[in-house]
């Protein structure tokens, strides 16, 4: 699985990132994402890209992990 850390990016940049892997082929893709409006978009993103998205929380408090594979 392919890894990104896009923690502490301001938005677009973290939606940005992400569709530059996905679109190298990256996939299944894990992102590490702050919470709030980054994590949002990039789901939203990746959901409206025809992607499935498992949320978890990481081991660092304000971050999540976001597990992107096809559908």
């Amino acid at each position: 699985m392919y890894k990104l850390d896009v923690i502490g990016l301001g938005c677009p940049h973290p939606c940005i990132e992400v569709k530059k892997e996905i679109d190298a082929g990256h996939l299944p893709l894990q992102v590490s994402v702050s919470v709030g409006a980054p994590r949002e978009n990039v789901t939203r993103m990746a959901k409206s890209s025809g992607l499935n998205v498992c949320e978890k929380p990481g081991t660092e408090e304000g971050v999540y992990i976001l597990e992107l594979t096809k559908a």
